[in-house]
């Protein structure tokens, strides 16, 4: 390879390294669907809104920073029997 395609390379990988290492912005939530009662993780970084249709949802949470954090309280929802899945 170049020196050229090599360093270029590098950079490539350097500029990529630092983008995944950077902390997210965007907070998560947890949605609730009413006819089936699922809770689902939705992320605040999407620039739309899930459709609601057929079935409608509610935010049934606050806002947490991470997506494990989000994983984690639905977890505990489900324990609690407020979501089915």
């Amino acid at each position: 390879m170049s020196r050229f395609t090599t360093m270029a390379l590098a950079g490539a990988c350097a500029v990529a390294a630092l983008v995944a290492a950077a902390p997210a912005q965007a907070g998560y939530y947890i949605l609730r669907w009413d006819n089936t009662g699922v809770c689902q993780v939705w992320s605040e970084a999407f620039t739309f809104r899930p459709i609601q249709w057929p079935s409608r949802y509610q935010v049934i949470s606050r806002s947490v920073p991470t997506f494990n954090d989000a994983v984690t309280l639905q977890v505990k929802l489900r324990r609690q029997g407020r979501c089915t899945l």
